[in-house]
C-alpha cells in the first residue's frame, strides 16, 4: 500500500514540484492538490490521505488557523512546507506546538541540481510521517505550572553535563524536558535535527518558556549551569574543554547519518570527554543517528536514558540506541525528566560519601 498525500499550497508551482517528487517514490502517491484549506478540507474527506503536506502561509485560512482546527477534529501527520524566514520559522515553531509532525524549507527553484537532496529531505519526512503517533491536540503545559523543584546542591550542576539528541517530534519532546529542569541544574547540550534558520527560533521561544536559560549555541561558550545551548541547523556541536572548563564547539564538517547536526557527533565528543559527568538523553527521532554515539558514551561511563516508544511520536532513535547497548534506563517522557533529576541527586549523594 501506498502513502497517500495530499497537498496543500497556494503556490501552483510548488504544488506542481511536490507532486512530481512525490509520485517518484515507489511507496508513496499524491492523491489530490490543493490551493487552500477550504478546498483540502473537503478533499480530506473525500480522498483520506495518510500524510497531509501544508503550506504556513496561505489566502482564505491561514496555515496555522486550519492546522488547529485540523487536530482538534481530525488529527493526522502533517508535514509543514515553510519558508525559509525569521516570520517563517517562527510560525512552524507554532505549527509544531500545534501538533505537525515535521517540517520542510521550500526548495529554492533556481537550484536544480539540489533537488535531489530536497527529494531525499521531504520523501523521508513523508515517510516517518506516516508512521508517527499523533495526538489530539491539548492544552501546552507552561513553566508557570511546573514549579521544577532546585536541585539544592552545586556539586551536581557544576560537575556532571546533560547530552540530549532528537529528532522527528523532539521540539516539542525537548520543550518538556526542559520545562521540568530546574534552574540550577546542569549544563545542557542539545542536538535537535533542524534546518539552518530555525534552530534560534527554536531557542527563543524555549528561552521564553523556561526556568533554565535557552540559547543557540555559538561556538567557545563556557557551559554553565542552568543553561541549554542547542546546535544551529548547519553546524555540528561538539563539546570542548578550555582548563577545567566545558565549553561549546562548533564544527563545518560534512553531515554524519545525512544529518548536520548530528547526534553521533555531539555524544561521541561527551563519550570522549565528559566520560562518566555525563548523562544521555535520546528522544524521538527517526532514524539511527545517535544510537553508536550513546554506545560510546555508556563505554566511558555515562548514564544514559532513552524515551519509551509510547511517548515517542517516532520510536526509531530510541529503539536504535536500546539495540546497540547504550541505553540504562527506558521511560515515558513525562517521567524521564524526573528520573534524570533523581539519578544526579542519588549519584551526587554516592560521591559526597566517599
Amino acid at each position: 500500500m501506498k502513502i497517500k498525500v495530499l497537498v496543500i499550497d497556494d503556490s501552483a508551482l510548488i504544488r506542481s514540484l511536490l507532486t512530481e517528487i512525490i509520485n517518484s517514490q515507489k511507496d508513496m502517491e499524491v492523491v489530490g492538490a490543493a490551493p487552500d484549506p477550504l478546498i483540502a478540507r473537503d478533499m480530506i474527506k473525500q480522498l483520506n490521505p495518510d500524510v497531509l503536506t501544508l503550506d504556513v502561509e496561505m489566502p482564505k485560512m491561514d496555515g496555522l488557523d486550519f492546522l488547529e482546527r485540523l487536530m482538534r477534529l481530525r488529527p493526522m501527520p502533517v508535514v509543514m512546507v515553510s519558508t525559509l524566514t525569521e516570520r517563517g520559522s517562527e510560525i512552524t515553531m507554532r505549527a509544531l506546538e500545534l501538533g505537525a509532525t515535521d517540517f520542510v524549507t521550500k526548495p529554492k527553484m533556481s537550484i536544480t541540481e539540489g533537488m535531489r537532496e530536497y527529494t531525499d529531505e521531504i520523501t523521508d519526512k513523508i515517510r516517518a510521517a506516516s508512521k508517527a503517533r499523533v495526538q489530539t491536540l491539548s492544552r501546552q503545559p507552561t513553566a508557570q505550572n511546573s514549579a521544577p523543584a532546585l536541585l539544592r546542591n552545586p556539586l551536581i550542576s557544576s560537575e556532571k553535563l546533560l547530552i540530549i539528541g532528537a529528532s522527528t517530534g523532539g521540539t516539542e519532546a525537548i520543550k518538556a524536558f526542559l520545562l521540568q529542569m530546574p534552574s540550577d541544574c546542569p549544563g545542557i547540550v542539545i542536538t535537535q535535527h533542524m534546518p539552518a534558520g530555525f534552530t534560534k527560533s527554536f531557542a527563543n521561544r524555549l528561552d521564553s518558556l523556561c526556568k533554565i536559560s535557552v540559547k543557540e549555541a555559538q561556538g567557545g561558550e563556557r557551559i554553565l549551569p542552568g543553561h541549554a545551548y542547542i546546535a544551529p541547523g548547519d553546524k555540528h556541536l561538539l563539546l570542548a574543554r578550555s582548563g577545567a572548563n566545558y565549553v561549546t564547539q562548533l564544527s563545518d564538517a560534512p553531515p554524519v547519518n545525512r544529518h548536520k547536526p548530528s547526534v553521533d557527533v555531539l555524544f561521541d565528543s561527551a563519550a570522549a570527554l565528559a566520560g562518566k559527568n555525563a548523562i544521555g538523553v535520546i528522544l524521538t527521532g527517526m532514524g539511527k543517528d545517535g544510537a553508536v554515539g550513546m554506545a560510546n558514551m555508556k563505554q566511558a561511563g555515562a548514564y544514559n536514558f532513552a524515551q519509551n516508544e509510547e511517548s515517542c511520536v517516532v520510536y526509531g532513535m530510541p529503539r536504535e540506541a536500546v539495540a546497540h547497548g547504550g541505553v540504562d534506563e527506558v521511560a515515558h517522557l513525562q517521567e524521564l525528566p524526573k528520573l534524570v533529576l533523581n539519578y544526579l541527586t542519588a549519584n551526587s549523594a554516592r560521591a559526597l560519601r566517599v
